[in-house]
């Protein structure tokens, strides 16, 4: 996956965001703006408690405030009465992350800030029908689709591949404990790299190992053989996460950005796609021998 990132779009009363810190800074303005309300207070009566600026609270809710400090956020808990608690510290570890530099900000060139959202995931749901998932590329499958995508520079190629590494660390880790993963792979996504015979190999064993390892991911093929299906229309990420304000995101890649929809409907429209996809493509097991096939040919 590319996964560039540029700015915010809007259609109709939903917001598409396409940075996911931005998903979180607007998830987190828009609790404080909640318990403004429900606390009955306005900006200036806020400000004034705290002994700040109007423009402060509001830039705060607004977004504006891109980065508003953890002491901030705690100030403003204290005033609409949030005691300790899992909403408190939800909110406050909404400020931390939003703050946040991780790895993926020496990469942003090549993989934007997509990282930091599926860094924070507790189960990953992906679909795609012409490239094999980020998470499960080999180097070398990584560096053939960066090229084929017009990068010519081997020290761009080697930041793509090294960028894939890092992400794919979240499949081995303990803490926070790894994502559970269930992805869906056309086999045209195989066949498109099947002349490149060493790479093509590589590629299809690691998904074996992958799919036969006591781990957390689930892998499913859909073969050319089902014919049209509901996911021919392009790849999506359904994400969710654990705790109270970590609602479900969907990520749609394009050629020059990335959407990430949050409305209910729009999320709803992808799980019943999912399901649609999952139904259509081969049971785990019968997957694994297909790609053991694969090889053997």
């Amino acid at each position: 996956m590319a996964l560039a990132s540029a700015g915010t779009r809007t259609r109709g009363n939903n917001q598409l965001a396409t940075s996911p810190l931005s998903v979180r800074r607007r998830r987190l303005s828009e609790e404080l703006r909640r318990l403004r309300v429900e606390a009955d207070l306005t900006h200036a009566e806020v400000a004034k408690r705290l002994e700040w600026s109007t423009g402060k609270v509001s830039n705060i809710e607004t977004g504006v405030s891109k980065k508003p400090s953890v002491h901030d956020i705690r100030g403003l808990l204290d005033v609409y009465g949030v005691r300790e608690g899992p909403m408190r510290e939800a909110l406050l570890e909404l400020a931390r992350k939003s703050r946040e530099r991780g790895w993926w900000t020496k990469f942003s060139d090549v993989v934007g800030e997509y990282p930091a959202l599926e860094a924070d995931a507790s189960h990953i749901s992906t679909y795609e029908p012409l490239l094999l998932p980020g998470l499960l590329q080999t180097p070398d499958y990584a560096a053939l689709v960066t090229r084929a995508s017009l990068v010519r520079d081997p020290v761009d190629i080697q930041r793509a591949v090294d960028a894939r590494k890092q992400r794919q660390e979240i499949l081995t880790r303990s803490d926070p404990p790894a994502p559970e993963v269930w992805a869906v792979i056309d086999e045209a996504a195989l066949m498109r790299v099947e002349s490149e015979r060493g790479v093509y190999r590589e590629q299809v064993q690691h998904l074996i190992d992958v799919a036969e390892e006591p781990n957390k991911v689930t892998l499913q093929v859909l073969p050319m053989a089902s014919g049209v299906h509901a996911g021919l229309r392009g790849p999506f990420v359904i994400m969710d996460f654990a705790g109270p304000l970590a609602g479900p995101v969907v990520f749609i890649e394009t050629d020059m950005d990335g959407l990430y929809l949050e409305d209910d409907e729009e999320i709803d429209r992808y799980r019943r796609l999912l399901t649609h996809v999952q139904t259509a493509a081969l049971p785990e097991d019968a997957s694994t021998r297909f790609l053991k096939g694969k090889i053997a040919a």
